[in-house]
């Protein structure tokens, strides 16, 4: 019989999958997931000044006018920052599964913000449907940042950790 966290876990990887449909049957139980089709909804994100409450009613509300974002500059230092970025190494999830940053609860992570690694250094777990995978860095260098927090359900190809080569 399953465990309520299983039946969790099997709900939250089924949820993040484009399985529409699932049923698992055993000997004294049986479990069916079907997931409704609901409208897609499209979003932007905007970068803005601040403006108050006040000012977006104003504008927005009584006048019916559209808001008119101002115009910003961009910063010599985000460019930098990106170009930076095309120079690091992506560590990705190799499946679906849930990110753990080490062997178990209570014990210091595999590897940390300024920790070297080698290509078979061990960086991280990622478990799905309850086998744990030791993912390996598979590039020499300095661990720049980590992407994801530990307990994450994370996609296939999704970035873990960035990693400036040697």
């Amino acid at each position: 019989m399953l465990k309520i966290y299983e039946v969790r876990e099997v709900i939250k990887l089924i949820d993040q999958s484009s399985i529409q449909k699932f049923e698992l049957e055993h000997e004294s139980f049986k479990i069916s997931i079907k997931k409704e089709s609901l409208p897609v909804k499209s979003t932007a994100l905007l970068e803005a000044s601040p403006i108050s409450k006040e000012q977006f009613v104003h504008e927005n509300i009584e006048t019916s006018a559209p808001l008119a974002l101002p115009q910003q500059e961009a910063d010599p230092s985000e460019e930098k920052a990106s170009h930076t970025q095309a120079d690091l190494h992506s560590i990705i999830s190799p499946m679906v599964g849930t990110f753990y940053c080490a062997p178990e609860p209570g014990v210091s992570p595999y590897v940390q913000v300024g920790d070297t690694v080698k290509e078979d250094s061990i960086v991280c777990i990622v478990e799905a449907m309850k086998l744990f995978n030791e993912i390996e860095a598979e590039v020499t260098g300095e661990i720049v940042e980590v992407l994801v927090k530990n307990g994450e359900l994370v996609e296939y190809g999704q970035p873990l950790f960035l990693v400036k080569p040697e």
